[in-house]
């Protein structure tokens, strides 16, 4: 696909400094890129290569002051980072479009309906009864179970799996080997020592603009449903429980895992590798640092919190400094201990 600078700043409502009549077929990181390729600029150690650049076109910050000539065509825009993303949306998406129509062998059940646009790669399965939306893009080994309903322009990625009853709303992506509905991790403890599996008949319900990354798992309710709300993003290898509720427009990053019947509230950030014990609540815009374990609710909204167990931020840092000095104060205190019993022993010769 081929632009010129012109096409791309009206997408981006930016406005343009060099040719416009530039063409750009390519995109390209502003260290590496060539020509025909579009750089951006957020990030001012990266200034220097705006002006050595190959890229015929570079997006920028509409408040950067050139300090030097520049052989590119500027696109200047308020976020340039965010209008860069914009513009990877618009590529990406031109992408899945030209997937279209059914590929063979593949299957869907009676009862099943899937609306225009859509594509079905090889070897996918659509079981009974399922409502699948239009341009809905369906890649090869995705398995679908029976009664799932998908919203329209959500795209499933090669090898996902989505058990019985699962729901995913519009404008969601579901990456490769991921797993919405298995069974909550529920056993009961027997008097000889054994455990009782407890059925989990609940499902698990995606709302809107939803990403879901790579290899994680949401497993589905006891009763009810576990529940991902609009505009979350979930990283790879993560690990969702049974019934669990997580608010919008929160990121979850990899190798995090949220027990059972826990609640999280809206526009929280969770870093890498965070464990989140059952039945607890986090309030809205609670950050938890990486490889923190919380064991207990957080109640105040915009919490900042670290350590395993994990407690306020700075105090953590605070204690992670004393932590660090350990050794010296034993010394410190093995040294006054010392003083002080030969002070004694001199106090009882007198």
């Amino acid at each position: 696909m081929e632009f010129t600078v012109q096409q791309i700043a009206e997408l981006l409502q930016g406005t343009i400094e060099g040719n416009d009549q530039a063409k750009v077929s390519s995109l390209g990181k502003i260290e590496e890129a060539q020509a025909g390729a579009l750089a951006f600029l957020s990030n001012a150690k990266y200034e220097p290569y705006l002006y050595t650049t190959g890229a015929s076109a570079v997006i920028v910050s509409d408040k950067l002051e050139l300090k030097k000539p520049v052989a590119a065509s500027l696109i200047r825009v308020s976020d340039p980072y965010s209008s860069f993303s914009k513009l990877l949306s618009y590529y990406q998406n031109a992408l899945l479009a030209s997937k279209t129509g059914l590929e063979e062998p593949c299957f869907m059940g009676k009862g099943s309906t899937i609306g225009e646009g859509h594509y079905r790669g090889a070897f996918s399965y659509i079981g009974h009864n399922c409502t699948i939306g239009n341009n809905v893009r369906i890649f090869p080994q995705v398995y679908i179970g029976d009664n799932v309903t998908i919203g329209d322009n959500t795209t499933l990625f090669a090898g996902s799996k989505l058990y019985s009853n699962t729901v995913i709303g519009a404008n969601c992506t579901i990456h490769a080997g991921v797993v919405i509905g298995s069974d909550g991790f529920g056993f009961a403890p027997q008097p000889d020592g054994s455990y009782q599996t407890v059925p989990q008949i609940g499902n698990v319900v995606l709302e809107d603009n939803i990403s879901i990354g790579a290899n994680t798992t949401i497993d589905c309710a006891t009763m009810g449903s576990t529940i991902i709300r609009e505009g979350t993003k979930i990283d790879n290898l993560v690990q969702i429980a049974h019934n669990v509720d997580v608010g919008r427009h929160t990121v979850i990053a990899a190798q995090s895992g949220i027990s059972g019947s826990s609640k999280v509230g809206n526009h929280c950030v969770i870093a890498g590798q965070v464990g989140i014990v059952g039945h607890i609540t986090l309030a809205d815009k609670t950050t938890v640092g990486a490889q923190s374990g919380v064991s207990k609710s957080v109640t105040k909204s915009g919490t900042i919190i670290q350590g395993s167990p994990a407690f306020d931020y700075k105090q953590n840092l605070k204690a992670i400094a004393v932590f660090r000095n350990l050794p010296e104060l034993q010394r410190e205190l093995d040294f006054l201990k010392e003083s002080n019993r030969n002070q004694s022993e001199i106090r009882d010769i007198k």
